[in-house]
């Protein structure tokens, strides 16, 4: 047996645990839920639940809503994110080291410490509500609407999207800005044909990964709400756990549509790297 073999049989027993957490951890929960979401109570084997889930208006709300604040609170939270990553790049090593290492803190800060922390800042009676209010600038805030959960999601999503933002701004070679202004383009030339085709790959990447983590936070608005939001991990829990609306072959129908909409996410990113890539070649 040569090196090159020994090296890749080698590989393969190294990949042998992963493979195993892999199957039993998301191959097999995931297949699971897919057979289960065939299984109805009262008709039996078929797409019984997903028929009741595209035919009522409540868990279409559901679906609405989760879209609509993972997709927002995406956009909200990845253009302060290029913002701060980019002026991360730009100052002092010091500052910088701090700012990341608080963007690493923070983005783990969620659930219900985030919720009770904003419920004393913006809830009805909450500190930065008050004050405000006594300044004339706003007239009325809800932190408990769809609006006030796109902001709560927004804070959560600023830091997770510095962090993973921050390293692609290294690719941005300072010579190709100069070079560039030797050329005679101004800075909106630089990043029109130059910045944003690089970092193209990692804003669709980091944004995806934004509307995933939206999409599935569950303790976070459940704090807030205590449950009472109609967003689809709500639902699906309250399926799961609840005591009145215990279904649990419809909430995997909820979850296989909760999959079906990240897939169909992976795939348009995927489609757009490619045509990015074509473009910038």
């Amino acid at each position: 047996m040569t090196s090159t073999t020994r090296g890749k049989w080698l590989a393969a027993l190294c990949l042998v645990p992963f493979a195993l957490f892999f199957i039993v951890f998301e191959i097999a929960p995931l297949t699971w839920v897919m057979i289960n979401s065939l299984e109805s109570e009262e008709f039996g084997w078929g797409i019984a639940n997903f028929t009741r889930i595209f035919n009522s208006k409540f868990y279409l709300q559901a679906i609405q809503y989760s879209l609509e604040i993972s997709f927002w609170s995406s956009v909200f939270g990845i253009v302060i994110a290029v913002l701060g990553a980019y002026s991360l790049h730009r100052v002092d090593s010091k500052l910088r080291n701090f700012v990341n290492a608080f963007a690493n803190m923070t983005s783990n800060f969620s659930g219900v410490p985030l919720a009770f922390a904003f419920i004393i800042l913006l809830g009805f009676n909450g500190t930065f509500t008050i004050m405000l209010k006594q300044a004339g600038i706003i007239q009325d805030f809800n932190l408990y609407s769809k609006t006030g959960v796109i902001i709560l999601y927004t804070y959560f999503q600023i830091p997770l999207g510095v962090l993973l933002l921050y390293p692609a701004f290294d690719a941005l070679r300072e010579d190709w800005r100069e070079s560039a202004a030797l050329l005679g383009a101004n800075s909106w030339q630089f990043w029109r044909h130059i910045g944003l085709p690089v970092l193209t790959p990692a804003l669709l990447g980091t944004f995806v990964i934004l509307l995933a983590n939206a999409l599935g936070a569950y303790a976070t608005v459940y704090a807030l709400t205590t449950g009472n939001f109609n967003v689809m991990p709500i639902r699906i829990a309250a399926m799961v756990s609840g005591d009145i609306s215990l279904d649990p072959n419809l909430a995997s129908a909820l979850a296989v549509v909760l999959v079906a909409l990240m897939t169909l996410v992976t795939v348009v990113h995927q489609l757009l790297l490619k045509r990015s890539y074509h473009v910038s070649r």
